[in-house]
């Protein structure tokens, strides 16, 4: 049997039903979905997905990424983006094994692995697709086999986790791995100015102030945050700010105006308006639709800039 298959059926096993599912391994979460969800607005931190049925379509920018069985999609930050599940059904559902991505894991696997420090370039998107190799997906195999062996995940499951996170630095993906594992990249200074804006989100924009906490100069910290993210510190401080809101009105059931007025919008015809033209329908219309949706696949739609969506 194909690596992809008993992936699958590893994935299907230790998932049951439908939606986002944590695991007693760390950083590894299961997503199943027996039907296709339309498209969703869900902010993604730096993780690697590896799908094993079905297939999505994720949307940076007016950049479209599809990832299935054959590539796995590598996410380098903190990012909002446009997310569906494209193939699913009851008898083939979508199943997918995510791996956050921890920069402290990666620098260490870097050093002991000896490959040299990158050249400090200009970074490029934070999503990219690869084809997924038999020894990568066998890896994960492996990983999810230890679910069965609760005893052995404190020792085995650390391994098996470096073990595709080597795969992966010395595949395809190196670049982008090297710019989160190396603590002075521009990739992690975009970081820093992304964990900036999650935690000043609802203040005034004030771009001197986050260039400063970059260490960058306000127009090379423009170009490479729109380069990584495909829009303006601007652009994503209001949508972290709709994403907030949004999850205050699903999961708390708060009015547009008072969850608006808690993100940071003196007006509410101003946040009506972005709210709409960011998630296609006014809040209470839209907050209808995402009710119908299973519980967890409700929590990815309203990740807010403290818990960035599942994939």
């Amino acid at each position: 049997m194909e690596a992809v298959e008993r992936l699958a059926q590893a994935i299907d096993r230790n998932s049951g039903i439908d939606g986002l599912h944590p695991t007693a391994l760390p950083r590894v979460q299961l997503i199943r979905s027996s039907r296709r969800v339309d498209a969703i607005h869900e902010l993604h931190r730096p993780a690697v997905c590896i799908v094993a049925q079905g297939s999505k379509q994720v949307m940076l920018g007016d950049r479209i990424f599809e990832y299935d069985r054959r590539r796995y999609l590598v996410v380098s930050v903190d990012v909002p983006i446009l997310g569906q599940i494209a193939q699913a059904s009851e008898d083939e559902p979508y199943l997918c094994l995510r791996l956050d991505l921890d920069p402290a894991v990666l620098s260490a696997l870097w050093l002991e692995s000896g490959l040299p420090k990158p050249a400090d370039s200009a970074p490029g998107p934070s999503l990219m697709l690869s084809d997924a190799t038999p020894d990568l997906l066998d890896a994960a195999v492996r990983l999810l086999a230890l679910l069965d062996q609760p005893d052995d995940i404190p020792m085995l499951a650390p391994l098996i986790e470096r073990e595709i996170l080597y795969r992966l630095i010395k595949g395809e993906q190196a670049t982008r791995l090297r710019e989160i594992a190396h603590g002075e990249s521009r990739l992690r200074h975009v970081t820093r100015a992304i964990d900036w804006i999650k935690r000043n989100y609802r203040e005034p924009f004030d771009m001197r102030q986050l260039a400063a906490h970059a260490s960058m100069s306000a127009s090379a910290l423009h170009a490479h945050f729109k380069s990584v993210t495909r829009m303006s510190p601007l652009q994503y401080q209001k949508q972290l700010r709709l994403q907030q809101a949004r999850g205050l009105m699903l999961g708390e059931a708060m009015d547009a105006a008072s969850a608006g007025h808690a993100v940071g919008y003196d007006s509410p015809s101003q946040f009506s308006r972005e709210y709409s033209r960011l998630f296609g329908a006014p809040p209470l219309r839209d907050v209808a639709r995402l009710r119908e949706l299973p519980p967890s696949f409700q929590g990815s739609a309203a990740s807010t800039g403290a818990g960035f969506a599942q994939n």
